[in-house]
């Protein structure tokens, strides 16, 4: 695809500004190269999502190539289930990275060399400080920090200290190598950093072979520097990294990408530390990473959020140079936009009340006419079994109605979908005086899709054959925190901030016989009650476990606007 197609077909933003004027300058001759970094550390959450939307989805629209690197430079938090989730989850979101699977691990040699030839210029010496020391020396951000009394430390000695680092001839944390910057520099991060520290730790990919490893912001210019990457796409919070990566490159004299900031990703009523979440998970708050609850991809999938739902999600909240809050809604707009024109729409009753049709005739059964997505007439059509019992939503009876209630009540009819209008004539209750069973008479003449009445009625209510219909089990997942702002407080336990209600389980909902054959990962509509898809992880072949993944209409709109109103 050409630049200028592109264009026609893809928001602008001021980071394709910038590639156009590249590659208009013949820049990298012409090429346009990125990657997505992350740390296996932890899961993918939707803050990720937008990144690497933004690095494969450039990478394919000028088309360039995006490489997949793991900066796995901390083996004490780095776990290969991490590496297996990350790859799942970019797959599930459409893109590929082809051959092109690299790892920080994979330029260790490189590093060690890069670090030496610095060793040697002056511009790098090893430290006997402790980490408390250096942290102390380091200054405040108004006050300069002060030189390592190890700064001065000879070349040939700072180099033989450093091979016998790698060597593993001495224990954690009894030297250090550091770049030799400029310790009054108003940035920090130009404040003599840390480049390697000792560590005894086996790493997933290099085993027992280092006994050094490079810190994240030694190792990460690097690499990109060794991939050729030409444009580095990071988050605002490297905004202020970027002058020690660009005087990495220029002592080393090697290649140099350009980096460019963009906002990261906040969302109303989430979380996004990697700390915090680990938290929610240790103290069994949630199920696991992939709670449905969890802002992790691996969560949202569960859910039964659809790819093209995140990608466009990505791309209409576009690319900022400022952070900003997105509301949650908006991620749930694109969900419910997509699932609108590709679920199938079936009927359940989470909640059942038992209807009895006394003037229908005992034992017949008809197999009435169903539409499987309006919005999709090659969805096609599918039968339903009506029959003389029927269970219809609980919360669709009131005994003693308000005004402009349009459901079933003592003498009031409603609509059966695709079916017939009843009335209400009977109410059976316990001995308690719970209602526990309707009973109510058709009128056949007003079969839909007929045309045989013009008799309208207010309500139309979903209703399954109780005949026919099996039992599910149904998670209503909502929003795990209650305040818009769950860590902002920082007076406040964030913890504190948990709804009580993010989920409700309910036992022996009643669904049609048609999605009984239903499987992990199916997606539906369940009829004038949500998006729900069966659940991957509690489903069995003994029983279906759907989950909720979002309400058909915006329902924390007017609960906030109820909120502002008091």
């Amino acid at each position: 695809m050409s630049n200028e197609e592109n264009k026609t077909t893809v928001q602008s933003n001021f980071i394709r500004d910038i590639i156009d004027k590249d590659l208009g300058t013949n820049k990298h001759e012409g090429r346009v190269h990125t990657r997505f970094p992350p740390e296996p550390n932890g899961y993918l959450h939707i803050g990720h999502a937008k990144s690497i939307c933004l690095n494969f989805g450039i990478a394919k629209d000028y088309n360039g190539m995006c490489n997949l690197r793991f900066d796995d430079t901390n083996p004490s938090k780095e776990e290969v289930e991490y590496v297996d989730s990350i790859k799942e989850d970019i797959k599930w979101l459409g893109f590929d990275w082809e051959d092109r699977e690299y790892y920080a691990s994979d330029y260790f040699d490189q590093l060690y060399e890069y670090a030496v030839k610095l060793i040697k210029k002056g511009k790098a010496y090893i430290d006997s400080s402790s980490f408390d020391e250096i942290k102390t020396m380091r200054g405040t951000p108004t006050e300069p920090g002060k030189n390592s009394p190890y700064r001065e430390r000879p070349i040939n000695e700072s180099l033989e200290l450093f091979e016998k680092m790698k060597n593993g001839e001495f224990e954690d944390g009894k030297y250090v190598l550091r770049a030799k910057i400029d310790m009054s520099s108003p940035n920090m991060n130009m404040r003599d950093p840390i480049m390697y520290r000792i560590r005894h730790a086996n790493h997933h990919r290099t085993g027992d072979k280092w006994c050094i490893y490079p810190m994240y912001d030694w190792a990460h210019g690097q690499s990109d520097s060794i991939e050729g990457i030409t444009h580095s796409l990071c988050t605002l919070e490297f905004e202020n990294h970027r002058p020690l990566y660009d005087w990495f490159i220029r002592e080393l004299e090697i290649f140099a990408p350009q980096q460019i900031e963009f906002a990261r990703l906040n969302l109303s009523y989430t979380i996004m530390s990697k700390r915090k979440l680990l938290l929610l998970v240790q103290k069994g708050i949630v199920d696991g990473w992939n709670d449905p609850r969890m802002p992790t991809l691996s969560a949202i999938r569960r859910r039964g959020y659809t790819p093209e739902s995140i990608r466009n999600f990505a791309e209409s909240v576009g690319v900022a140079k400022r952070d900003n809050v997105i509301d949650i809604s908006v991620m749930e707009y694109s969900v419910r936009e997509h699932l609108n024109k590709t679920a199938q729409r079936v009927m359940a009753v989470l909640n059942p009340l038992k209807v009895v049709i006394t003037n229908y005739p005992e034992d017949q059964v008809e197999e009435l006419e169903a539409v499987n997505n309006p919005e999709d007439e090659t969805m096609g059509k599918r039968k339903v079994p009506f029959s003389k019992e029927l269970f219809i939503e609980r919360d669709d009876f009131m005994e003693d109605p308000p005004r402009k209630f349009f459901r079933l009540s003592p003498g009031n009819e409603v609509r059966l979908r695709y079916a017939y209008i009843i009335k209400c004539e009977e109410v059976i209750k316990d001995d308690d005086g719970n209602v526990i069973e309707l009973r109510c008479t058709y009128d056949h003449e007003t079969k839909s899709g007929t045309g045989s009445s013009n008799r309208k009625v207010k309500g139309t209510l979903h209703w399954v054959s109780a005949t026919h219909c099996f039992n599910a089990e149904v998670r209503l997942y909502d929003r795990l925190f209650n305040v818009p702002d769950p860590g902002g407080d920082k007076e406040v336990d964030f913890l504190d901030h948990l709804n009580p209600d993010s989920l409700k389980v309910l036992e022996n909902c009643k669904m049609e016989p048609y999605i009984s054959s239903a499987e992990k990962g199916d997606k539906f509509q369940f009829e004038r009650l949500g998006y729900f898809c069966v659940d991957t992880k509690y489903t069995t072949d003994e029983k279906l476990v759907f989950n909720r993944t979002v309400t058909l209409r915006d329902t924390w709109a007017k609960i906030e606007k109820q909120m502002s109103q008091n």
